[in-house]
């Protein structure tokens, strides 16, 4: 018996993590245009590049209902999990987490649900940090622990050609979206505390690239690391980041992770996203 663990499909990790790791992934869905389906499942970033790319824009995204985390929550306890170990998206984008406490609320004490105060891999390696430590044996709190001691060790930062689909959003401020406009910069934004914000602003999407090195660079310090990297419709600058990074990091550079955001983020994000994410090894 062991404790199971749950994510959302925002953690954006490669199937084949998932499956190695037993993870159970609650899909947020997505309406593009009008067509509604499931993040992963039913609609992929190619999708949303589409509609994104069009005249005729009309994108929105909604949470799992507590109903279908309570429903997942019970088929794993049912099938022998001791308890169940819940991480999610930043609870200041999404109300995933909250629907996902309701839901624990009607179980008592055998669900945990960890805010993980981000998304993509800055979800992603407190997910793994979580199965980790329960494919090790760890009970309930332990597993939890982890996570949560994850999410403190991991950075996330990420560029954007335009601030206007974080705006549409409500992501992000209109003073904000409009100061970028108006000065024709290009936003690098960071979660300190879950929340979106602007960190760095630059005139061109190379500086933005080479930005990002930089804060990266800075963020993971003398530690070991890993690193998340991801893009939206822009594999090229994927490959930049992780080459700049492989090079500056050199041996201190462990796990990578190189993945296109998913319909979720696109839909906020735009395309030309690019991001890094650093977790910081104990």
């Amino acid at each position: 018996m062991s404790v199971a663990v749950v994510t959302d499909s925002t953690a954006y990790l490669p199937p084949e993590l998932v499956h190695a790791h037993r993870l159970t992934v609650v899909p947020l869905t997505v309406v593009l245009n009008g067509a509604e389906g499931l993040e992963g499942i039913e609609t992929f970033p190619a999708d949303a590049t589409r509609v994104l790319g069009g005249r005729r824009v009309s994108v929105s995204t909604s949470r799992p209902s507590p109903e279908q985390f309570a429903r997942t929550y019970r088929e794993l306890l049912d099938g022998g999990a001791d308890g169940v170990v819940s991480v999610h998206l930043s609870a200041e984008l999404s109300g995933t987490v909250e629907a996902a406490r309701l839901a624990a609320a009607e179980l008592g004490d055998r669900v945990e649900v960890v805010d993980s105060r981000s998304t993509g891999m800055g979800l992603g390696f407190p997910v793994l940090a979580a199965a980790t430590a329960a494919a090790a044996g760890a009970d309930l709190s332990g597993v939890r622990q982890a996570a949560l001691d994850t999410v403190d060790r991991t950075t996330i930062y990420f560029y954007v050609d335009t601030l206007e689909f974080l705006r549409r959003g409500g992501r992000i401020n209109a003073a904000e979206a409009l100061l970028g406009t108006a000065l024709s910069v290009k936003p690098i934004m960071h979660m300190p505390d879950g929340a979106i914000v602007v960190r760095d602003k630059v005139r061109t999407a190379s500086r933005g690239v080479a930005r990002l090195v930089d804060l990266a660079v800075e963020a993971a310090g003398d530690a070991e690391v890993d690193l998340g990297v991801h893009h939206l419709a822009a594999p090229q600058r994927a490959e930049q980041l992780l080459a700049a990074l492989t090079e500056r990091l050199g041996d201190r550079l462990h796990d990578t992770y190189v993945s296109e955001a998913g319909a979720v983020v696109a839909a906020h994000a735009g395309p030309g996203l690019a991001s890094v994410v650093v977790h910081r090894r104990p």
